[in-house]
C-alpha cells in the first residue's frame, strides 16, 4: 500500500513539476514581450525625439531684383489686310494681277464692264450740257434786263425780278444736272479696282467673264485679298497677372516653327488697355519688319518677353516654398522652433520664386521644407 502511496505520491510529484514547467515558460514569455514592447516604446520615443530636433539647412532672405522672362505664343498678322469687293454690278473684263502678285499702291487690279452704266452716264452728260444751255440763256436774258433798267422807265421792276428768279432756277436745275452727272461718272469709276495700299495678293476668286457685284447681290466671295506683308504685326495675349511689366517701345524676341534657327525681334507698339473677359489677358501687338519676306501672316510664334523688375523682393528656391492643403506657406526658424508663415508665390524661374508675405530680411528659412514639419518643431 505504501508502495502504491509512494509510487502515487511520485506520480503526484511528477505531474506537479511539469505544470510548474509550463507556468514558467508562459511567464517567460510575457515577460519577453514586455520587455521587448518597453525597449520598442523607447527606441520609438528616441525616434521621435530626434525627429523634433532634427538638423535642417537654413538660408538667410534677403531682397534682390527679380528679372524673368515670359514665354507665350503668338500670332503674326499682316499691318493691313483687305477684302475686295465689285462697287457695281457688272462683268470682270480683264484680270492684271493674280495670287502673289505684288502691287503698289494705285495699281490697277481688275477693269469691268456695264453697259447700262456707259448708257446711264451719255444720258447724264446730255441732261448736263442741256441744262447748261438753258442757264446760260436766262442768265443772258437776265444781264440785258438789267443793263437796260439803268435808263429810267425801260424795264419794270416786276420784269426785272422774274428774270432773276428764272436764272436762280436754271442754276439749281444745272447743279442738279451736275450732280447726276458726277454720280454716274463715279459709278463708272468704280469698275476700274485699284489697289488702296501696296502689298501683296493673297486670294483671287474671280475669272474674265464672271458676273461680279457688292457682297451679298453677286458675289458671296471677294474678288481679290489684299495683304501688306513688309510689315507685320505679332499679336499676344498676356495673362493679366503680367500686364504691368509691359512698356511702350521695349524690344521682344520670337521663334517660328518654319525657321527654327533664327531669332526674330518686334517692338512693342499697342496695348488694347482693357482685358478679354473670357482669357483674362490683354492684347498686345508688336510690329515686325519683313522686309525680307522671311516671315508669313498667319504664322505661330514662341514669343519671349523680358518681365524687367521694377522693385526689389523676397527671392527664395521653390523648394522652400510648400503648397499644401493648409495653403502656401514657407517654414521660419526663430531660434530653435519652426513657425509657417502663409505667403503669395509671385514670378518664378529657373527654380526661384518671389514670395510675399509676413517676412523681414533676414529671416531664417528652411531650405528644403516639408509639410511634415509641423509648426512648433525644434530643430538644430
Amino acid at each position: 500500500m505504501k508502495e502504491r502511496n509512494g509510487i502515487h505520491v511520485v506520480n503526484h510529484n511528477i505531474k506537479t513539476s511539469s505544470g510548474m514547467k509550463i507556468l514558467l515558460s508562459r511567464m517567460a514569455t510575457v515577460w519577453l514581450v514586455a520587455a521587448v514592447i518597453s525597449v520598442s516604446c523607447s527606441r520609438k520615443e528616441e525616434v521621435q525625439k530626434e525627429a523634433a530636433t532634427a538638423k535642417m539647412e537654413t538660408l538667410s532672405l534677403g531682397k534682390e531684383l527679380f528679372s524673368t522672362e515670359l514665354s507665350v505664343p503668338g500670332e503674326l498678322i499682316s499691318y493691313q489686310q483687305v477684302d475686295l469687293y465689285a462697287r457695281e454690278t457688272s462683268f470682270v473684263k480683264k484680270l492684271y494681277v493674280d495670287v502673289g502678285s505684288e502691287v503698289k499702291e494705285g495699281d490697277l487690279l481688275v477693269a469691268m464692264e456695264a453697259p447700262e452704266i456707259t448708257s446711264r452716264l451719255s444720258g447724264a452728260e446730255s441732261r448736263y450740257k442741256s441744262q447748261e444751255a438753258v442757264y446760260t440763256a436766262s442768265k443772258s436774258n437776265y444781264n440785258r434786263l438789267l443793263e437796260t433798267s439803268k435808263t429810267p422807265g425801260t424795264i419794270s421792276q416786276n420784269d426785272l425780278d422774274q428774270a432773276r428768279a428764272r436764272m436762280n432756277a436754271d442754276e439749281a436745275q444745272l447743279e442738279s444736272a451736275k450732280a447726276s452727272y458726277r454720280e454716274v461718272g463715279d459709278a463708272r469709276r468704280y469698275l476700274d479696282i485699284r489697289a488702296p495700299f501696296s502689298g501683296v495678293i493673297s486670294a483671287r476668286n474671280v475669272n474674265t467673264g464672271a458676273y461680279v457685284g457688292p457682297s451679298g447681290k453677286g458675289s458671296e466671295f471677294p474678288l481679290f485679298t489684299l495683304q501688306e506683308q513688309k510689315r507685320l504685326r505679332l499679336v499676344v495675349s498676356v495673362p493679366e497677372a503680367y500686364t504691368s511689366y509691359f512698356k511702350q517701345g521695349d524690344s521682344i524676341q520670337f521663334r517660328v516653327k518654319a525657321r527654327a534657327t533664327e531669332i526674330f525681334s518686334a517692338t512693342i507698339k499697342r496695348h488694347a488697355g482693357a482685358l478679354d473677359t473670357r482669357l483674362r489677358s490683354e492684347r498686345v501687338e508688336m510690329d515686325v519688319n519683313n522686309n525680307s519676306a522671311k516671315l508669313l501672316p498667319g504664322m505661330i510664334a514662341e514669343v519671349t518677353i523680358p518681365l524687367k523688375a521694377t522693385d526689389s523682393t523676397f527671392v527664395v528656391p521653390n523648394s522652400a516654398v510648400v503648397n499644401a492643403a493648409e495653403g502656401v506657406f514657407v517654414l521660419k526658424v526663430a531660434g530653435d522652433t519652426v513657425n509657417w508663415v502663409p505667403v503669395r508665390q509671385g514670378r518664378s524661374m529657373k527654380g526661384r520664386s518671389e514670395v510675399f508675405g509676413d517676412l523681414r530680411v533676414g529671416d531664417e528659412l528652411v531650405k528644403v521644407a516639408t509639410e511634415e514639419v509641423r509648426r512648433g518643431s525644434r530643430v538644430r
